[in-house]
């Protein structure tokens, strides 16, 4: 059987809790690699971990990193989407505000709206009216 006794972080400091202190709260490529190799150096010489097993939860991990890069890229997407169309928005509690998409910007890797000059996530949209299309007509002679 194999234990660790303690784990230290990039200062070289052993961790006193199991709480993730700080604003990182995710767990980057980095991170599970060194994860993945303490675990290769305390493993039990004499059983230690299949390398199918390692290959698994390296491709589940790489299977999450691809997901979470689709959801950002199909929220980017649906945001410029919006540009040009008149939404209807929940700015607080109490308060709505309307009016044209007029951009897109990205906060903190999350795209937001632009609307009368002040940034909105797309979780306070409330409706959507899409915008005027020109219609193009051709006349036969």
């Amino acid at each position: 059987m194999s234990s660790v006794s303690s784990i230290t972080g990039s200062s070289g400091s052993a961790a006193s809790s199991d709480t993730v202190s700080g604003s990182q709260q995710t767990l980057t490529q980095n991170d599970f690699l060194q994860l993945l190799v303490s675990q290769m150096e305390n493993q039990d010489p004499l059983d230690p971990q299949s390398d199918t097993q390692m290959a698994a939860q390296m491709a589940q991990f790489t299977s999450l990193q691809q997901s979470t890069a689709m959801s950002s890229s199909l929220s980017m997407l649906q945001a410029n989407s919006l540009v040009g169309s008149t939404v209807d928005l929940q700015v607080d509690s109490k308060d709505t505000s309307s009016g044209v998409v007029s951009g897109v910007t990205v906060v903190s890797g999350t795209p937001e709206i632009v609307v009368n000059g002040a940034d909105y996530t797309l979780s306070q949209v409330n409706s959507i009216t899409p915008a005027a299309t020109a219609s193009s007509t051709s006349t036969t002679q």
